[in-house]
């Protein structure tokens, strides 16, 4: 079993950064793909970014790309959403997940474990 605990969430105004941090527990998830997905109240999770197992493949959802930057540390079990230039619509609780038999996460059918979610909010 595998513990996802997400940290780094906060009020911050727009165009201001943060960074995310992911950290696993239980089994290294060295090689394991891992994923970013957020969620407003009365919407549906959705993507946010997704790294493989070795950081070969990332992807972004278009609405944050060139703004978030996905990263892991195998040596730490952690994997990190550098955020910037954030905007009132990044407002979500993000939630880390890891999938062991996926070569990228990208959907949240495919994600194993999941974290209890981080609050994020950007005032403008």
């Amino acid at each position: 079993q595998v513990q996802l605990v997400e940290s780094g969430g906060g009020l911050v105004q727009a165009g201001a950064s943060l960074r995310l941090s992911c950290v696993a527990s239980g089994r290294t998830v060295n090689r394991y793909a891992m994923g970013w997905f957020r969620q407003t109240p009365g919407k549906e999770r959705e993507f946010v970014a997704a790294i493989s197992w070795g950081g070969a493949l990332i992807y972004y959802a278009d609405s944050v790309k060139g703004r978030f930057t996905i990263s892991r540390d195998n040596a730490k079990n952690t994997v990190y959403l550098q955020m910037s230039s954030l905007k009132p619509e990044d407002t979500a609780v993000y939630y880390c997940s890891a999938a062991p038999s996926a070569m990228i996460l990208s959907t949240d059918a495919q994600a194993d474990y999941w974290g209890q979610g981080t609050q994020v909010t950007v005032s403008s």
